[in-house]
C-alpha cells in the first residue's frame, strides 16, 4: 500500500505536536513504522488519506459498537448543534443520560458526567478516599485506569508492592499510597489486604483487563474482589471505560454477576464523543460537591453533544438485544478462525476472547495477567501487523491491545481477516 500522504502530514506533525501525535496510542513507533492518518470512515472500513481502505478493528479503541457513522446514532443532530453544544448550565439531556445509564446498571443510584476515561477513574478514587477516609488504593498490573498520577504505576516483586512512577513527573509521593497486585492472583489481594486493610480505601480493576492485550478476569477472582471489600469496608471500583455496554447491556453486572459499589464509564457513553462518567451507590455519590465535601468539576461535562449521540447510542443498544449476541457470534467465529489458522501451521500461539473483544498473544502459554502477556514475542507481532496492514486490515500497533469488533462487521469481514491472518502467519514463520 502507497503511504505518501500519510509519511508526510506525519514529518509535518512532528514539528509541532510530540511525537506528531496527541495520545501515543495513535504513534507506531512500536512496530516501526509512520503511523496511518485516517480520512473518512463508514461502518466496519476506515479509509486513510492515502485513499488506503482497510477492515478497522481499532474502532476508536472500542466504543464504535455499531461502527463507524452509524445514521441512526447521529439522526437529528443537526438540531442539537444549531441549539448551542455547551452552556455552562444543566440541560434537560443530561438528566435523561443520567436516569439511563443508572437504569441499565442495578449497582448504582447516582452518576456524574465527565469529559474522559482519565477523569472518570480520578475522580473515583478521589470519592472513595473522601467516603472511606482512608489513603490507600489496590490496582493491578496490566490494568490502565488513564494517566493521572496516582495510577501510574508498576508493580515489582516480593511483599507489598507500593507505588513505582512509571513516567517521569509522577513523584514518589504521590503513588505512595498506590498497592499494586497480581492480576487473577487471589492470594495476592488477601496479602496486601491483611497487612493495609485497614487503610485501603478501594479496589479499581478493569474486570476484563485491555490494555494488556485481552484478559479476563476469572470469575472465582472478581468474585473474590467483592467478599474483601465488603469484610474490610473498602470500596470496589469497575472500571468499565472499555467493558461498559460492550460486554452486555449491564456491562460486568451481566457478564460477571458481581455488583461494584462504583463503576467507571469512557467514550462508549458518548458513541466516541470525548465524555466519561463514574456513578456509585447514594451514601458514596452524596460526598462529591456540591452535596458534599469532594470537589470535582468540568465545564464541558455533560455536554449537550455527547449526551445526545450517548443517548442515541445506548437507547439503540438497549432495544436491540440481539446486537450483543451477533456480537458474541461474530467473536466466536473471529477466535475460532485464529486458532483454525494455528493449528493448521502448526503453532501454538494463545488467543483470548471476551465477547467481541479478541486478542492474539505470540506466546504459547496461557495469558491471565501481565506476567504472561510480556512474555509474548514482540517483534513477531510487529511483523504481524505490517503483514495485516498491507492486506488492509487495521488492528492495535501493540501486542497490549484488542481487537475490537463493531455490528457494523459483516461475515466476509471475518472470513477475510481469517485469511489474512493465515497468510499473514505463514509468511512470517516461513511455512
Amino acid at each position: 500500500m502507497n503511504h505518501t500522504k500519510s509519511e508526510e502530514l506525519y514529518k509535518e506533525a512532528v514539528k509541532y505536536i510530540p511525537g506528531g501525535v496527541n495520545s501515543p496510542v495513535r504513534s507506531f513507533n512500536s512496530v516501526g513504522i509512520s503511523p496511518v492518518f485516517a480520512k473518512k470512515a463508514q461502518g466496519s472500513k476506515i479509509t486513510d488519506v492515502d485513499g488506503n481502505e482497510y477492515i478497522d478493528y481499532i474502532c476508536s479503541w472500542g466504543p464504535l459498537m455499531l461502527g463507524h457513522s452509524n445514521k441512526e446514532v447521529s439522526k437529528g443532530i443537526e438540531e442539537i448543534i444549531n441549539n448551542g453544544i455547551s452552556f455552562g448550565l444543566a440541560t434537560e439531556i443530561e438528566v435523561e443520560m443520567a436516569k439511563m445509564i443508572v437504569d441499565a446498571y442495578p449497582a448504582i443510584d447516582q452518576i456524574r458526567m465527565v469529559n474522559s476515561g482519565t477523569e472518570a477513574t480520578m475522580s473515583a478514587l478521589r470519592v472513595a478516599r473522601g467516603y472511606t477516609k482512608r489513603n490507600k488504593i489496590v490496582k493491578f498490573e496490566g490494568c490502565y485506569h488513564g494517566h493521572s498520577d496516582s495510577l501510574l504505576v508498576k508493580s515489582g516483586s516480593g511483599t507489598i508492592t507500593f507505588g513505582v512512577p512509571t513516567s517521569p513527573g509522577v513523584p514518589n509521593d504521590i503513588v505512595k499510597n498506590t498497592l499494586v497486585c497480581r492480576y487473577n492472583d487471589i492470594e495476592d489481594v488477601k496479602r496486601v489486604f491483611k497487612e493495609e486493610g485497614e487503610d485501603i480505601a478501594a479496589i479499581i480493576v478493569e474486570t476484563i483487563g485491555g490494555n494488556m492485550g485481552v484478559v479476563p478476569g476469572k470469575p472465582e477472582f472478581i468474585k473474590f474482589l467483592r467478599q474483601i471489600c465488603d469484610e474490610y469496608k473498602s470500596v470496589l471500583i469497575f472500571d468499565e471505560v472499555i467493558t461498559g455496554f460492550r460486554l452486555a447491556y449491564d456491562s460486568s453486572i451481566g457478564y460477571f454477576n458481581v455488583k461494584p459499589d462504583m463503576v467507571c464509564f469512557g467514550k462508549i457513553i458518548g458513541a466516541g464523543m470525548p465524555v466519561g462518567a463514574y456513578g456509585g451507590k447514594k451514601e458514596i455519590m452524596e460526598v462529591v460537591s456540591p452535596v458534599g465535601p469532594v470537589y470535582q468539576a468540568g465545564t464541558l461535562s455533560g455536554n449537550p453533544l455527547a449526551m445526545y449521540l450517548g443517548k442515541r447510542n445506548l437507547e439503540i443498544l438497549r432495544d436491540n438485544p440481539n446486537i450483543y449476541k451477533e456480537l458474541n457470534k461474530k467473536g466466536e467465529k473471529l477466535e475460532q478462525g485464529i486458532k483454525d489458522n494455528l493449528k493448521k501451521l502448526g503453532l501454538n500461539y494463545t488467543v483470548n476472547r471476551a465477547g467481541s473483544l479478541v486478542c492474539l498473544f505470540f506466546t504459547e502459554r496461557p495469558v491471565e495477567n501481565y506476567d504472561d502477556a510480556i512474555k509474548s514475542d514482540i517483534e513477531k507481532y510487529n511483523a504481524y501487523f505490517k503483514e495485516m496492514l498491507d492486506r488492509g486490515i487495521l488492528i492495535g500497533p501493540s501486542q497490549f491491545e484488542a481487537m475490537f469488533l463493531s455490528y457494523a462487521h459483516k461475515d466476509e469481514d471475518i472470513e477475510y481477516t481469517i485469511k489474512c491472518n493465515y497468510e499473514a502467519l505463514k509468511k512470517l514463520h516461513n511455512l
